[in-house]
């Protein structure tokens, strides 16, 4: 059975999906056609529907949720994790509000939790999360909303942290934050479903006995970046949730379902 599948080219994705995508797994089954792309496209051609199963923000899973489903493994949800709003030094929560501020696309969780904390915050551009640290420097905008790798670089290019969403959502809901899962269309027989969602897990178990040691795949798609920064980024976004959501896992996006409606 052929199936599409996106997922970012970020090395928590990456880690997640080696196995799966290049055969290091039993499966005769199923064959897998590739999309690596920045997780706002792929949360703008799940308005589309697509992909068979694809990497999406939370925030866009739930507006999605006549076509998709989430499957219980290969999330990105945790504690600590959460998105950082950064500046070139510290502003009042005034002039947060009157921006402009950089958010890495409009369907994302960053922009929601974003959202969430600073309700009054309405200029806004939407820009991708790679481009939002240089953005801030040159004065394009007077802050910005910063996601994944960006996590670990912002500091070396003179910028301060105003606020950890994360932090801000785990005092708040007590719950951990969900950041992005993966979803199966709907429309799939349940049996596929519940295949891939195991095959995911297995690629993930897999990866994780290898760890620390960084696959080909994974550095191929991270060229940019020095192998710690590749593992601290794996180190903070794939963890026991990512194998299997379980409980609190799922308590968690129904807190975040509750905050965006």
């Amino acid at each position: 059975m052929q199936l599409t599948l996106g997922f970012s080219p970020c090395p928590n994705d990456t880690f997640i999906f080696d196995a799966l995508v290049n055969h290091g797994l039993p499966n005769e089954q199923y064959k897998f056609t590739t999309e690596l792309e920045d997780v706002e496209t792929l949360n703008q051609w799940a308005m589309q529907g697509k992909l068979d199963i694809t990497k999406l923000s939370f925030a866009m899973g739930l507006k999605v949720a006549d076509k998709y489903e989430l499957l219980n493994s290969g999330s990105a949800l945790g504690r600590g994790c959460g998105p950082l709003v950064i500046a070139k030094k510290t502003l009042t929560e005034t002039e947060i509000n009157e921006g402009p501020i950089a958010i890495p696309g409009e369907n994302t969780t960053a922009n929601l939790l974003f959202s969430i904390a600073y309700p009054n915050a309405k200029n806004k551009k939407v820009m991708l999360f790679s481009e939002i640290e240089n953005a801030v420097l040159d004065g394009t905008v007077a802050a910005g909303v910063i996601i994944h790798e960006n996590r670990f670089t912002y500091q070396q290019k003179g910028l301060v942290k105003l606020n950890d969403l994360g932090d801000f959502w785990e005092k708040t809901t007590g719950h951990p934050i969900p950041l992005g899962g993966i979803f199966v269309r709907k429309s799939l027989p349940t049996a596929v479903k519940a295949d891939i969602d195991r095959l995911i897990h297995d690629s993930l178990k897999l990866a994780f006995a290898q760890y620390p040691t960084l696959s080909e795949y994974v550095k191929a798609h991270a060229q940019e970046m020095e192998e710690s920064v590749m593992r601290q980024h794996i180190d903070l976004y794939v963890n026991d949730f990512s194998l299997n959501l379980g409980e609190e896992g799922l308590k968690a996006v129904e807190r975040l379902k509750q905050a965006a409606l």
